[in-house]
C-alpha cells in the first residue's frame, strides 16, 4: 500500500466539478495569475495581507506556481487553483497549507474569489470538492479555517459546507495592514470511521 508522501510525489490533482477544473497551476501559466490578481486587487485587499509591487509580476507568479508544485510534493501544502472549463481563466483559488501529519493530520485553508463570479456557488462548488480530495486522499483528519468577525460571506460559506466555530483569536492575522481579530472554525474529516 503507498504511503501519503509516495502518493504525493507521483499524482499532481486535477479535479472537475460541473463548473470549474482545480489544480496546481503550471508556472507557464502564470499569466492567468496576474491577470486574476490584478483585476481583482482592490476586491480582496481587505480579506489578504499587503502585497508589493512584485506580487503582480509574472515572474513572482511563475516562482511562487514552481513553490506550490515543490511544497504539494513535499506534503506541506496543496494549493489549488480554481479554473473555468475551458481553463483559461482563474476564477479563484483554495489553498491547504500548513500541513501538518503525525497525531495532528491538519491543515489550514485560505480561499478568495474573483469579484465578478461572487454570489453565484462557485465557491462552494470548488470547496466541496477540494475538501472530499483533502480527506479522502490526502486523508488528513481536520481542517481549519478562520475568517473576519464582519466577514459575513465567509462565516455562511463555511457554515454550510460544514465547519463549526471554535472560538475566537485575538490579533490573530495581519490583514490589509492591521492586526485582526478572526473567527476559528473547523470540519473533521466525515469519511474517517470513529474510533
Amino acid at each position: 500500500m503507498a504511503t501519503h508522501e509516495s502518493r504525493l510525489k507521483r499524482v499532481l490533482p486535477k479535479i472537475h466539478t460541473d463548473r470549474t477544473v482545480l489544480c496546481l497551476l503550471a508556472p507557464e501559466f502564470a499569466e492567468l495569475m496576474v491577470r486574476f490578481r490584478m483585476e481583482n486587487q482592490h476586491h480582496l485587499t481587505r480579506w489578504e495581507p499587503s502585497r508589493s509591487s512584485y506580487f503582480f509580476t509574472p515572474a513572482f507568479w511563475k516562482a511562487q506556481l514552481s513553490a506550490n508544485v515543490d511544497s504539494f510534493r513535499s506534503g506541506q501544502s496543496c494549493c489549488l487553483v480554481i479554473l473555468n472549463q475551458n481553463e483559461n481563466e482563474v476564477l479563484g483559488v483554495c489553498n491547504f497549507t500548513q500541513i501538518a501529519r503525525g497525531t495532528m493530520q491538519s491543515c489550514h485553508l485560505g480561499y478568495a474569489l474573483a469579484a465578478i463570479h461572487e454570489g453565484q456557488g462557485l465557491m462552494r462548488e470548488a470547496l466541496t470538492a477540494a475538501i472530499d480530495y483533502v480527506f479522502l486522499e490526502l486523508e488528513l483528519h481536520r481542517i481549519m479555517a478562520g475568517y473576519l468577525p464582519h466577514n459575513k460571506r465567509s462565516a455562511g460559506l463555511l457554515k454550510r459546507l460544514g465547519f463549526e466555530i471554535e472560538g475566537q483569536a485575538r490579533q490573530y492575522l495581519r490583514i490589509d495592514g492591521k492586526w485582526q481579530d478572526h473567527v476559528l472554525t473547523a470540519m473533521i474529516n466525515p469519511f474517517e470511521p470513529d474510533c
